[in-house]
């Protein structure tokens, strides 16, 4: 009788302590934290936390003998949670989710949460993209960085920079002025990268040059980041504005890939002061190396056709070197490739086929996403929680269509504040992989994300 009291004092204040928490709020705050061998030898269970998310809890499960553990988190000096006490090799998940709960009980009765995160290995400071240097002038503040933080709508990506910010470690000492003054664009595609790679569970650490070096069981890569943004002079700086399915296939088919493809031969024929390509550098020189392109050529809401909006399409025809024609034949979808020769645009060409260019070997993949935008983060601040009172979310857009005989996508549109909802870093990423590379990347260090292959096909043409 005297353990069945204890038993159930116990579970009196687990319940009291502790509570379920959602996966995707324990998965912002978790984002740094993961290593990337845990992919492979754990399988995550359950989340819980304190009344006050002081202290986090996780049950998972062993994947090689299929027993099970906890791990107990509390804030660093930095304010990012990490491990502080684990335990395994326990028979039951029940069990196990008994004594973290127990633990974070513990955790809370002993009452100095801030001592139990410590972790002895912190920097001097963290890394806060969201706080201005004491004297600034408003009007010298990029403008969205200024719609960012002052915006009550965006409270939820206010609260996920809250999360990653220190876990961030650019070796750019300007990284952080640099988003808030003149370079926001370029460097929130840097920040969304660097979720969506820790989401995918790479080990990743931000070298010199270039942006990104990512590890994981048996595989290493690095990754240089860069924008399409708009020209400044020369006929590229004469933005189309299509107003007829005819002007939106030129704007695609010519204007679009020039754009890409004058960003990509930056980087593909940049070299530092050695006489060195990005694919030398950052410590993988003999591993695959990627590029990751955004277009931010023109800001959404102005007038004409703005980035992302339907620009990805005209990426992988300059990539390859290839268009894809198609025809219903007898109820049947028919598709080929056709090769194509150059994009040409007001009297200036330029030759299609980035990964046939001499050099582009050395480029495994290019990475691409249209949602590397304040918009993905407002949503993954909202899936996990962070929605700003009195305020309606809704997003809008196209979904691949899975039907054999599709050829166009299908609309939607979904409230993103409801308590369902669920949205994944990398769920916009797209993988294009170089035929060509010298040294490829495997499809599987992607799984789950979309890639790209191009196969040759008797009726290429």
């Amino acid at each position: 009788m005297g353990e069945a009291k204890r038993r159930a004092k116990q579970q009196t204040a687990c319940e009291r302590f502790s509570r379920p928490m959602k996966p995707a709020r324990f998965d912002l705050y978790a984002l740094g934290a993961r290593m990337s061998l845990t992919r492979v030898m754990s399988r995550e269970l359950t989340h819980w936390s304190d009344e006050d998310e002081r202290v986090l809890g996780l049950v998972f499960q062993d994947t090689t003998d299929w027993d099970y553990g906890w791990i107990l988190m509390a804030r660093d000096r930095l304010g990012r949670f990490r491990c502080v006490d684990v335990d395994a090799s326990i028979a039951s998940e029940r069990a196990a989710t008994e004594r973290v709960r127990a633990r974070i009980a513990r955790a809370i009765a002993e009452g100095d949460i801030v001592a139990l995160g410590h972790q002895d290995d912190e920097t001097n400071y963290a890394t806060d993209v969201l706080a201005v240097p004491v004297g600034t002038d408003p009007a010298t503040l990029h403008p969205f960085f200024c719609i960012l933080t002052d915006a009550p709508s965006r409270h939820p990506s206010r609260s996920v920079f809250k999360e990653i910010g220190p876990w961030l470690a650019p070796t750019d000492p300007h990284f952080v002025s640099e988003f808030q003054f003149k370079q926001f664009d370029q460097r929130l595609w840097e920040m969304y990268l660097w979720a969506a790679f820790r989401e995918l569970r790479f080990d990743v650490t931000q070298p010199e040059a270039p942006d990104f070096l990512c590890k994981g069981p048996g595989f290493t890569f690095t990754v240089e980041a860069t924008t399409v943004g708009p020209s400044k002079d020369g006929v590229l700086a004469d933005h189309p504005d299509p107003q007829t399915p005819e002007e939106m296939e030129t704007f695609l088919a010519h204007y679009m890939p020039m754009k890409f493809g004058s960003s990509l031969r930056s980087k593909l024929n940049k070299k530092d002061k050695d006489g060195r390509s990005y694919w030398e550098r950052g410590g993988a020189g003999d591993k695959p190396f990627l590029i990751a392109v955004a277009d931010f050529h023109i800001p959404g809401g102005t007038t004409g056709v703005g980035s992302m909006t339907y620009t990805h399409s005209a990426l992988w025809p300059y990539l390859y070197g290839h268009r894809v024609e198609w025809e219903i034949v007898e109820g049947q979808l028919v598709v080929r490739a056709v090769r194509g020769d150059v994009h040409a645009y007001k009297g200036k060409t330029v030759e299609t086929g980035f990964f046939d260019l001499p050099g582009a070997e050395n480029i495994s993949a290019i990475l691409f996403s249209n949602a590397g935008t304040l918009a993905k983060f407002d949503r993954m601040g909202i899936a996990a929680g962070f929605e700003a009172k009195g305020y309606t979310y809704i997003r809008r857009g196209f979904r691949f269509d899975p039907q054999p005989n599709a050829v166009r996508p299908l609309p939607f549109a979904e409230r993103i504040d409801r308590p369902d909802y669920v949205e994944y870093w990398a769920d916009e990423l797209q993988v294009f992989h170089n035929p060509n590379a010298k040294h490829p990347l495997h499809e599987d260090i992607f799984s789950g994300v979309t890639q790209h292959f191009l196969v040759a096909s008797a009726d290429e043409v």
